[in-house]
């Protein structure tokens, strides 16, 4: 039998913060479309208090260490996987702190491809001060991938500035047959990653933007404004594409696991981010929609407090419209805006925000509006993760 029931909550609800903080493994599974690292420091905070969190990764991102693994092995992108399974990490775990600086180290930009290829080779035999300072298993594991890597890496691969992080972890890759899943869950396991990690999907596939002004732009890092000039029309439509010289939208399912993770959600949350590169984008696969359709929690999105380069000519009631309307894409005829989102939540004090929420169409559309101090003077203009936390956990 299933029933459904209201309450009242006060937010942020002590008690309940008190109970998670306690059990965090029996805490609430709230579930995140994300990528990159804007939530990182959100991370940090939450694993206080869960050990369940879902995170569904974008795996389009074209630009740094990434796209170098992508075109020579014809892959997803690891880099933001990689971000979010170290973000989720116990940091208290004995061997973690060197597994992270190893994570986090990269070749230098203009290194010289002999002395860094050597330096791979130190790694390989475990003799890298990297490391050596790690403990096994996880020492022979990253240097059984790290060789697996170097035998597969093409004679004309670049290092300069190359991820070791996420080199070891292609290594995992193309050791289970190009998937990303055992990889994933062998290095959950070993870091004690406090949720669960996965790309959206496990292809190799291109984001595309088609802008207002008539140009279509390729790949994610030339829309994302971060290592190229920030966009200067505003996004029409993104899709995602097979093939970079001949764009068009392709019809990507999601598998049977992922739909079973957004179906077992108590809160699915559409977070701070870039907001087409990170979020939008992961709702482009088919099945998306409809599973968080069919899922009768409470969904929430975060706007941006700060600037967001993709968001050019774009406000908030537009922002709302866009998520709603690539969720409706492959639902079922006769869902309603409030099948995909009930509240949006807003600093309460904030005046930066991309103008201001046509409240009479929120409330038509069943969407609830929470005020409420998301901003602190230490992190403005940008949200602070310790109030921001404590208000999700709340409304689960």
């Amino acid at each position: 039998m299933v029933i459904k029931i209201a309450r009242t909550l006060e937010l942020p609800d002590p008690v309940r913060l008190a109970r998670y903080e306690r059990t965090p493994d029996l805490g609430p599974k709230i579930l995140f479309f994300s990528g990159g690292s804007a939530l990182r420091k959100v991370c940090y905070e939450l694993i206080r208090y869960t050990h369940n969190s879902i995170h569904l990764i974008t795996p389009f991102d074209s630009g740094g260490s990434s796209a170098k693994i992508r075109d020579a092995f014809k892959m997803l992108a690891i880099g933001d996987v990689r971000n979010r399974l170290l973000a989720l990490a116990d940091r208290s775990l004995l061997g973690n702190p060197e597994i992270f600086k190893l994570f986090a180290y990269r070749f230098p930009k203009d290194g010289d491809q002999e002395k860094m290829a050597r330096e791979l080779d130190r790694m390989i035999e475990g003799s890298h001060k990297l490391v050596a300072s790690i403990p096994d298993p996880m020492r022979k594991i990253i240097c059984h991938h790290t060789r697996l890597f170097k035998e597969h890496m093409p004679d004309d691969f670049d290092l300069c500035k190359a991820s070791i992080g996420n080199l070891i972890l292609a290594g995992g890759f193309l050791e289970n047959r190009h998937h990303l899943d055992p990889v994933i869950f062998i290095f959950s396991k070993l870091v004690q990653v406090r949720g669960i990690v996965r790309p959206v999907v496990n292809q190799f596939l291109h984001l595309i933007a088609e802008m207002e002004d008539g140009e279509v732009v390729v790949g994610q890092h030339m829309i994302t404004g971060k290592e190229v000039s920030p966009i200067s029309s505003k996004i029409r439509r993104v899709y995602i594409s097979r093939s970079r010289k001949h764009p068009k939208p392709a019809n990507i399912p999601i598998r049977n696991k992922m739909g079973q993770l957004i179906s077992e959600a108590e809160l699915i949350c559409y977070p701070i981010g870039s907001f087409y590169s990170s979020l939008i984008a992961n709702l482009l696969p088919r099945g998306v929609g409809t599973a968080v359709s069919q899922n009768p929690c409470p969904k929430i999105f975060i706007p941006n407090s700060a600037e967001d380069p993709e968001l050019y000519g774009h406000d908030l009631n537009d922002q709302v419209r866009l998520l709603i309307e690539y969720l409706k894409q492959d639902a079922p005829e006769g869902t309603l805006p409030s099948d995909f989102l009930n509240f949006i939540i807003l600093d309460e004090k904030h005046k930066g925000y991309p103008g201001q929420l046509d409240e009479d169409e929120m409330r038509q559309m069943g969407i609830e509006i929470i005020r409420c101090p998301l901003i602190s003077q230490e992190t403005a203009p940008y949200i602070d993760e310790k109030r921001l936390v404590p208000v999700l956990l709340s409304l689960t």
